[in-house]
């Protein structure tokens, strides 16, 4: 029988807006606090509103301004199928937590010696999901290019080294993550061989042309609780999928529970860190794509975490980078694009980060 009264805890959930309506009492009712009512896509389950999207506890300070990501127009060294790429991470905002740090992560990374370029995006969430998504922007690349496979056997080299960065991560004493961790979605270029990396709910697309127009088509698959083979899997495992039902009768996404308690919340069936949802069910494992990348069809991909996916679908996202001039260009429509419907839906921005990567010249000048 679930605890009406659990200790409430973050995760893919921690913008909480504490203005908006309670939950009904029955389905979520009652676990919510009034502090921390509805928030159909970022539901906090504990915690004060200073630290439940990793705000900063520290009193004395002054807030920290927004921070973005270093952006540049880039043109890696290796001979791949990208000619030209740019990224940016940015922080969201979220009214009630003025301390609230960028949870997100980008990782841009080539590798000469194997003509191999990383893209990356993390999505932190949870009270320490900042920290979390941050070890593997700091251990990862190192971890997968001096993996003894990684010449030979990308997937087995990228599967060794996210399990090892997570390792860390779960030792490492400063991050408490039983109810932290983020997303992972990676694009790995090799010459003209594509190969897409998710764990979570962030994604990689590729724009086609197909009958002559730019179609957005999917690389990597949203890890979601309520996809069947995912939540068979959770189900086995004892956990719980469910969506919360609000006094508006429209209902939440989909998310992992615990058998017996109403947490932990997790809007993703899998993650890297989040000890207690792995215990429902949720797994760490990255799911690969394998594809050859067309020099005729193909002109650009996008790697982002979903303060993008959230409100801008694959084939907007394909039409807005289709109508800039270039790679920075595109992130920036993106991200402002982003943040304007996040704003309209939520009255919150969640944190954004956004990768454009040019194929075989595309739009070159």
């Amino acid at each position: 029988m679930s605890n009406p009264h659990p200790t409430l805890h973050a995760t893919q959930y921690e913008d909480v807006d504490p203005q908006k309506k309670e939950p009904k009492s029955g389905g979520m009712g009652g676990v919510l606090g009034k502090p921390f009512q509805k928030m159909r896509r970022r539901l906090t389950v504990t915690g004060a509103s200073e630290t439940i999207d990793g705000g900063i506890q520290k009193s004395n300070e002054e807030p920290e301004p927004p921070k973005v990501a270093k952006k540049n127009k880039l043109q890696q060294a290796v001979r791949c199928a990208v000619t030209e790429y740019s990224g940016v991470s940015k922080k969201g905002h979220a009214p009630y937590n003025p301390r609230k740090k960028n949870q997100d992560a980008i990782v841009m990374a080539d590798d000469p010696h194997t003509n191999s370029l990383v893209l990356c995006v993390l999505d932190g969430h949870g009270e320490h999901g900042d920290s979390v998504s941050l070890t593997f922007r700091e251990q990862l690349v190192a971890e997968m290019f001096n993996h003894p496979a990684w010449a030979t056997n990308l997937q087995d080299a990228c599967r060794d080294a996210i399990a090892k960065v997570e390792r860390n991560m779960l030792r490492n004493y400063r991050i408490d993550s039983e109810f932290s961790g983020t997303t992972l979605s990676m694009a790995i270029i090799r010459g003209n061989h594509l190969t897409g990396v998710n764990v979570g709910d962030s994604r990689v697309i590729l724009a086609k042309e197909e009958g002559g127009r730019l179609v957005g088509k999917d690389v990597t698959f949203d890890h979601k609780p309520d996809s069947p083979k995912e939540k068979e899997r959770i189900l086995a495992c004892g956990g719980r999928v469910f969506a919360v039902e609000y006094d508006d009768g429209i209902d939440g996404p989909p998310r992992v529970w615990l058998g017996h308690m109403d947490v932990p919340g997790l809007a993703m069936s899998r993650s890297l860190g989040d000890v207690v949802a792995h215990s429902a069910g949720v797994i760490s494992d990255p799911e690969f794509t394998d594809m050859e990348l067309d020099p005729t069809t193909d002109k650009f991909i996008v790697v982002a975490t979903d303060g993008l996916w959230e409100f801008v679908d694959n084939q907007e996202t394909v039409d807005m980078v289709e109508a800039e001039k270039g790679p920075i260009d595109a992130v920036d429509t993106l991200v402002q694009e982003a943040s304007q419907r996040w704003m309209h839906e939520e009255q919150v921005i969640d944190d954004t980060t956004i990768i454009v990567a040019n194929l075989f010249n595309y739009k070159a000048s």
